[in-house]
Order: C-alpha cells, then sequence, then structure tokens
C-alpha cells in the first residue's frame, strides 16, 4: 500500500511520513500541490494525506480535483484550519476524515489503518491461495491455521502475489508498492526480501510457493 503526504512543513511531514511507514505504507512526499499531483499521475495511491495552507494554494483543491478524476481510495486532511466550518466543509468536498493540527501521531496512524481498512471493504475481504489465507484489512497472514509473521514490505509482497493469482508479478510493480519515490533500495533487497518469504511460506521438501520468472518477476504458485 502506498500513501502521499503534501505537507510544507519538512519536520512535521518527515514525522507523519516516517508514522505511516511503520504502519505498513510506501510513502512518497511533497511541499507543493504542483509537485503533489504530477506524483499522483504516475501512482496510484491507496492514502492522500494533505495540509490546506500550502505556499501554492489549498490542499483542499486537490482533494475536489482528486475525486474528479475519480479517486475512490482514502483523503485524509491534516491541517491546522480547524474550526467547525472547515471540518464541514472538506468532509463535504470529499475527504475521508480530517484531523486538527496539533495532533497525536498514534492517532494519525489508528486514523490512517481506519481509512485503510475502508479501503478494503471494496475488496474482497481475504485473499486466499491453497492453505494461504490473507487479510488486508488487519494486515493478517496464515499457513494453513498458523500465523505468519511478515514484515510490512514482505506482506506486500505476498499481497501483491496473491492479488495476481498465477499472473507474473514484475520487480518493478513491488518497487512502485513497497518503496516511496524517494528510497532507493539495493539492486537486491527484493530479492532477498523475496528469500525470506519463501522460507515463511514454504513447506519442508515441497516446491516453494514463489517462482522466479526469470526477467520477469516473480508469480505464486
Amino acid at each position: 500500500m502506498r500513501a502521499l503526504v503534501l505537507e510544507d512543513d519538512e519536520r512535521l511531514r518527515s514525522l507523519v511520513v516516517r508514522t505511516l511507514v511503520r504502519s505498513g505504507l510506501a510513502c512518497d512526499e511533497s511541499a507543493r500541490i504542483g509537485e503533489a499531483e504530477e506524483l499522483m499521475e504516475l501512482h496510484e495511491y491507496d492514502l492522500l494525506v494533505l495540509d490546506r495552507r500550502l505556499p501554492d494554494g489549498d490542499g483542499l483543491d486537490v482533494c475536489r480535483r482528486a475525486r474528479a478524476r475519480g479517486f475512490r481510495r482514502s483523503i485524509l486532511m491534516l491541517t491546522a484550519m480547524d474550526q467547525a466550518e472547515d471540518e464541514v466543509e472538506g468532509l463535504s468536498e470529499g475527504a475521508d476524515d480530517y484531523l486538527g493540527k496539533p495532533f497525536d501521531l498514534e492517532i494519525l496512524a489508528a486514523r490512517a489503518r481506519a481509512l485503510l481498512r475502508r479501503n478494503e471493504t471494496r475488496a474482497p475481504r481475504e485473499l486466499v491461495a491453497g492453505d494461504l489465507r490473507l487479510d488486508p484489512g488487519r494486515r493478517a497472514a496464515f499457513r494453513g491455521a498458523e500465523p505468519l509473521s511478515l514484515t510490512a514490505r514482505e506482506f506486500t509482497i505476498l499481497e501483491l502475489l496473491m492479488r495476481a493469482p498465477g499472473a507474473v508479478v514484475s520487480r518493478e510493480e513491488i518497487l512502485e508498492q513497497a518503496w516511496g519515490e524517494r528510497e532507493e533500495p539495493m539492486s537486491n533487497t527484493i530479492d532477498v526480501l523475496v528469500g525470506r518469504l519463501r522460507k515463511k511460506l514454504d513447506r519442508p521438501r515441497a516446491p516453494s510457493r514463489i517462482e522466479t520468472v526469470r526477467g520477469s518477476g516473480y508469480r505464486l504458485r
């Protein structure tokens, strides 16, 4: 899952990004509306976190334009404009939630998780592939009755594979969903993560559940 944070205060933006990354999201960030909307043309986001008072306009206009273009995922307004009329305006114009500054980072994380769960109600609640089960809303995965302990990026990779049964998921798709625009993982990072995921999924002496399709990516058997 991927989020975009539009906030011109660099220190606050960094705190918000770190909070969302700890909640399992890849994050892109911007201080200006123009750059944020360019990023929205390039990537599909599960969550937009938008300030209002920005150097080049009002973040609520970003919300309006996103909805007009058909954006159906979650939008959280995060702003010092926290009077009742501001909140009513934000929610009326397409925001799913409105959080005034200052705010507690744990509250932000909880609000973000709730919005992501709301996204999941539009999709099957549980993904199943053989004895593997994955619940995106609860961030829970199982092999048979056994819970799997997965890192955020391992979970993202498994979710991508389970949402495309039998299809090849490219390395580019994995990079797109598991890392932010400004993150640059080492060239072998995906191989290392897939290797760790195989150890958690595979049963002794059985073929690996994750097949490497040379030159293309990975496929769930």
